[in-house]
């Protein structure tokens, strides 16, 4: 496998409609008109994943106040969603992409470097879309802890 694609600012972000934790779905069309803070994490429940997921939930009110509405996406089934959402009080939604196809379209599933070794898998990335659907940022290989308070430095909301 090659390495994945990488987005770039002023590019059309990828559509998606994708089941989410809460037994609906969800597509990037119906959050046209607001800004949208994507991020892809490789698997509810882990230490990482957790710690970054609860650090965009512990700053969703502010986000939201800026215009900014969170989704996380991961390759897991809904119903871990579901069960991660329970667990740890998730308050945005959580999208299936069990196929990884989105995953792969942004750029955010294929190798990586993990322990030195190079692996395929779910690369921690986060995108900001636009209202009219663009990638204003594409952020690939952050890490879990810090992600988030830096993201809103760069976004200008410290």
């Amino acid at each position: 496998m090659t390495s994945p694609i990488r987005l770039a600012p002023g590019e059309t972000a990828p559509d998606f409609t994708l089941p989410t934790d809460t037994g609906g779905t969800l597509s990037l069309k119906e959050l046209r008109g607001r800004k949208v803070i994507l991020y892809a994490y490789p698997a509810a429940m882990t230490p990482g994943c957790t710690k970054q997921a609860c650090d965009f939930r512990d700053s969703l009110a502010s986000l939201q106040a800026a215009g900014y509405e969170v989704v996380g996406i991961s390759p897991d089934p809904p119903e871990k969603l579901a069960a991660f959402r329970e667990r740890d009080a998730i308050t945005f939604p959580l999208v299936a992409d069990t196929d990884r196809s989105v995953l792969t379209a942004y750029g955010a599933y294929g190798e990586k470097q993990s322990y030195g070794r190079t692996v395929t898998g779910v690369i921690r990335s986060t995108f900001v879309i636009d209202e009219e659907g663009r990638i204003e940022r594409a952020l690939y290989n952050v890490k879990a802890t810090g992600h988030v308070a830096k993201l809103r430095r760069d976004l200008g909301l410290d």
